[in-house]
């Protein structure tokens, strides 16, 4: 009986002693956990719109430690990885005892270390508390901090700590930050050769540096190759071919795009990891290496800058903002698609539009270019000369100065202006000054990206768009007034698509538009086609004059190249809308064969008021609207030369609500067939035609 007793007093003491150091144990361990959270830092990476690397920042020790996980790698890897360094890794809970004692044997048989007995969680342990010296002591902690991984952490969160935190040589962590830099490729398809040597790297991550220790590099991937043919998680065969690819003898630099935009990114969320943004890293390489490869040619201190968008979502597909950031003499770290510069003619094509909308002149009009004063104001032609007459569709095509401001005195600079804003553009006057004549050669100040916003309506059939910031999706079509009515937009981009490319580039099938500011200060070219726009800035951060600098010598050859090598496929420009026809100067009515305005300014025609005339439907038009195709029927523009406002429209004998002073009006066909339409001006003259809706 006294024998139970002491039995029973021992079994109770020994439970006792176990559950007091189970207690302690898991006191100690809540009261010490291990330091997991050094994982967190990874550098901050700013990603394209599908999710790709654009560029990655180092982390506050000068690491690049890309967030891991095991998505993110090639299956065939982590199958190796595990193989190699910890075959039991999803059995054990953190220590593996069949493989310390297998080490064990090893040493006392040979008396060295043969193979050693740590887990991928004791490697991980190692990482997030590393220790300079190997000794006895600092093994046992490893081993208790991988029992407490594994008791707070899932296999998979493991092996993703694994994945971010190993050493690749130099200061490269992880495996995406080794495979970007040794191979140039993110982890997700590695070749059996680059799996291997990623394996093998982290055990002694200097002395097996490809780029400096090849002769290294190349044994202990063989080594890992021998051994996966032999545990059969490669052929032979398979093993033999990978053990003859070269080994990688340089380091490369990691995705480095969009540095202007990946600072404005950090400094719009400076705690996030990840930055996402519109750009796409396609589109963005091929600008960035047009900008590159055109300023060295261009010679020293020019820089570059473009911007490119989806003109249906606002969306920007492609920014660069300097030839090169790190180009000190070219000042690379001005972001020059943000900085005001005068536009040169890049704003004629919106004079243009209005004066097609409002019914002034057509594109085979004819218009004077020859020297002129403006009450003081005497522009003249880049190249010194005039043309004598010309028809319209020629002015722009030429950017000939004379013209154009005929056109802006006409129609009205603040009315210009207007439209501008229409598309949240608002370009800046000199100080103390009104919107005056001079905007139309450049007399404004206006950023890269307002006159690609600008030209995005073009692209847009008029409808004005919003362009992102290139980090949120905060791009939008902007509701209200058209920047201009689709059948003006057409008769723009028809004349615009018909410019004849710059020297040695090829026709793409876009619309597009120069300009050179005063002194050769500004290059810019801005063009689009039925989905995208791309805008062009050529010149000096500091303002200085390069000689000889000319939209068309300089800007135009970078647009066309940057269309063609965005990855882009080239969208056909929109079909003329209903109401858009190119009419001969011998068909046009008389009131809009030519172009002239009294010293007044306002519109001439003939010597006394002419009769008010309806230039557009022609009389005996046959006019597509889908009336006939059972589809929504969209408005007829109407459009008079001559007569005096305020004017009354009829359809069919039906007046027209409210009375305008518009030379342009609109109606909503009742369905197909013959209809009359009338035009009463205040003298109560009325012209009529007669035409067919389809």
């Amino acid at each position: 009986m006294a024998l139970w007793r002491k039995l029973l007093i021992g079994s109770l003491g020994g439970a006792a002693f176990i559950a007091a150091l189970a207690a302690g144990l898991d006191h100690a361990d809540r009261a010490y956990p291990p330091p997991v959270d050094v994982a967190d830092i990874v550098s901050k990476e700013v990603l394209d719109r599908d999710g790709r690397l654009l560029r990655a920042f180092a982390t506050p020790d000068g690491l690049w430690r890309l967030k891991t996980t095991a998505a993110d790698v090639d299956p065939q890897f982590l199958r190796m990885l595990v193989a190699y360094e910890d075959r039991r890794f999803h059995e054990h809970a953190g220590v593996d005892p069949l493989a310390l004692l297998r080490a064990a044997g090893q040493f006392v048989t040979n008396g060295r270390i043969v193979s050693g007995a740590s887990t991928l969680s004791m490697q991980v342990a190692r990482l997030i508390e590393p220790r300079e010296n190997r000794s006895m002591l600092a093994k046992l902690r490893q081993m208790a901090r991988a029992i407490q991984l594994e008791r707070r952490l899932s296999k998979a969160e493991i092996l993703d700590l694994y994945l971010t935190l190993a050493p690749y040589g130099g200061n490269l962590e992880g495996v995406r930050a080794a495979s970007l830099a040794w191979f140039g490729k993110e982890p997700k398809r590695l070749s059996v050769a680059e799996a291997a040597l990623l394996v093998a790297l982290p055990q002694l991550p200097e002395k097996r540096r490809p780029d400096r220790h090849r002769a290294s590099a190349e044994k202990a991937r063989e080594r890992v190759l021998t051994r996966m043919a032999v545990s059969e998680i490669i052929g032979e065969g398979e093993a033999e071919r990978a053990s003859t690819e070269a080994v990688p003898d340089r380091r490369r630099q990691l995705p480095a795009y969009a540095a202007h935009l990946s600072e404005l990114a950090l400094r719009k969320d400076a705690r996030a990891s990840e930055h996402k943004t519109t750009l796409d890293r396609i589109v963005q390489d091929g600008l960035e290496t047009v900008a590159r490869e055109a300023a060295e040619r261009l010679g020293p201190k020019v820089s570059i800058a473009m911007v490119m968008a989806d003109a249906r979502t606002g969306d920007i597909l492609g920014e660069v903002g300097s030839a090169d950031y790190f180009d000190g003499s070219r000042a690379g770290w001005i972001d020059m698609t943000r900085i005001r510069r005068s536009p040169g003619s890049a704003l004629k094509p919106f004079i243009y539009g209005l004066a097609f909308e409002e019914g002034l002149v057509a594109q085979e009009t004819i218009v004077e270019d020859r020297p002129a004063d403006f009450s003081g104001y005497r522009p003249r032609n880049f190249d010194m000369t005039y043309q004598g007459d010309v028809s319209v569709r020629k002015a722009l095509q030429l950017s000939l100065n004379v013209p154009a401001v005929r056109l802006l005195e006409a129609v009205g600079p603040t009315r210009l202006m207007v439209r501008f804003r229409r598309a949240e553009v608002h370009p800046e006057l000199p100080p103390g000054e009104t919107p005056g004549l001079a905007i139309g050669l450049g007399g404004v100040g206006i950023t890269l990206r307002d006159l690609t916003q600008l030209y995005a309506a073009l692209a847009n059939r008029g409808m004005p768009v919003r362009l992102g910031d290139g980090i949120v999706r905060d791009a939008a079509v902007i509701t209200g007034d058209p920047l201009l009515d689709p059948v003006a937009v057409w008769h723009v981009s028809d004349a615009l698509s018909g410019v004849t490319p710059p020297t040695g580039s090829r026709r793409l099938g876009i619309a597009y538009k120069t300009g050179t500011s005063y002194g050769y200060r500004d290059a810019w070219s801005v063009g689009y086609d039925g989905r995208h726009v791309l805008g062009v800035w050529v010149g000096r951060a500091d303002n200085g004059a390069v000689p000889g600098l000319t939209g068309y010598g300089a800007a135009a050859p970078i647009l066309f190249e940057a269309f063609a090598r965005s990855g882009l496929a080239i969208t056909a420009l929109p079909r003329a809308p209903a109401g858009a026809v190119r009419i001969a100067q011998s068909e046009l009515p008389a009131s809009l064969r030519r172009f002239s305005t009294t010293a007044s300014g306002l519109v001439a025609t003939t010597a006394r008021e002419p009769a008010p005339e309806i230039v557009y439907p022609p009389e005996g038009a046959h006019v597509e609207l889908g009336a006939t195709r059972g589809a929504a029927i969209s408005p007829l523009v109407l459009k008079l030369q001559g007569g005096r406002a305020p004017f009354r429209w009829l359809a069919n004998g039906k007046v027209l609500p409210d009375a305008s002073r518009r030379r342009t009006a609109q109606w909503m066909p009742e369905g197909a067939g013959f209809s009359t339409l009338t035009v009463i001006d205040a003298a109560g003259r009325a012209a009529s035609v007669r035409v067919f809706i389809e």
